[in-house]
């Protein structure tokens, strides 16, 4: 099974991830199939690119978003795109 999640980056106490797609059994920071944007927590207001086109078609593919990724994915618009395209 392949999940969309979040892998951790940057120094200590100041984290920024990148959102990839990876086999669920993989580690958090372990390997991943593709990079698909990233997420910085820490800027006001936070910052989040996400190439849509690459994650609706992993979405497609089955893909499961993580929580956390599925949050951001709202935010940008992904989500409800998919759910439109889900429908018709």
């Amino acid at each position: 099974m392949v999940r969309i999640r979040l892998r951790r980056m940057g120094k200590k106490k100041q984290p920024v991830y990148r959102i990839v797609v990876a086999d669920r059994r993989m580690p958090r920071d372990g390997r991943y199939l593709e990079a698909l944007g990233s997420y910085n927590p820490l800027t006001e207001p936070s910052e989040i690119t996400l190439d849509s086109e690459r994650a609706m078609y992993w979405l497609k593919q089955g893909a499961q978003p993580s929580r956390q990724v599925q949050n951001l994915m709202k935010i940008n618009g992904v989500w409800d795109e998919f759910i439109k395209s889900k429908k018709t």
